[in-house]
């Protein structure tokens, strides 16, 4: 069982469950073509932003595989964009890591920061093994991203799936425990 000791502090950011009050934080970047362009969501509603907030705010603990905790990212209180890490299997010890922002908040480093929290709380606090995080190929920012924590690109799935009106690629980076020690 893992439940983070909140609010957890990084050197500029504070990550903590969802609140219902971040609704409009999250509608802010949610709805953007521009951000949902490589997510398999269209951009949200105001009640889709307000229904997914919902199953978020619960995602504050990871008791079995399978589970994710689902965190906000926030800067001087306002939140900014998401990160999450999710239990894939207990067996093997694998889990993945994901993130979402706020376009006017990116470039600045933040996703790194918040993303290299989740990959220490799926390491040190789940005890896993490894680690992934994937992303279609034309997200750059995405994977230049996963290269910036240390991950290591595995595969180039072509045409990996049907992709809004179109085929996919896929890239799939990992990193295990034993490069995370020494990263």
């Amino acid at each position: 069982m893992l439940r983070p000791d909140y609010p957890i502090r990084t050197a500029r950011l504070v990550l903590r469950p969802f609140r219902p009050s971040d609704l409009d934080d999250v509608f802010a970047y949610r709805s953007l073509p521009d951000v949902t362009r490589y997510l398999h969501d269209e951009p949200y509603t105001r009640a889709q932003a307000a229904e997914n907030l919902a199953k978020w705010i619960g995602q504050r603990e990871i008791t079995e595989e399978g589970q994710w905790l689902a965190t906000a990212v926030t800067l001087d209180g306002r939140v900014i964009g998401e990160v999450d890490v999710t239990w894939r299997s207990e067996e093997h010890r694998q889990g993945e890591i994901g993130y979402i922002f706020n376009p006017a908040f990116q470039g600045k480093g933040y996703a790194r920061e918040a993303a290299e929290v989740m990959l220490e709380i799926g390491f040190e606090g789940l005890g896993l093994h490894r680690i992934v995080a994937e992303c279609e190929v034309r997200n750059e920012p995405s994977w230049r991203l996963m290269e910036r924590l240390g991950m290591r690109r595995e595969a180039h799935f072509r045409h990996h799936e049907f992709f809004k009106g179109e085929w996919a690629d896929c890239f799939v980076y990992a990193m295990l425990a034993e490069e995370h020690r020494n990263h």
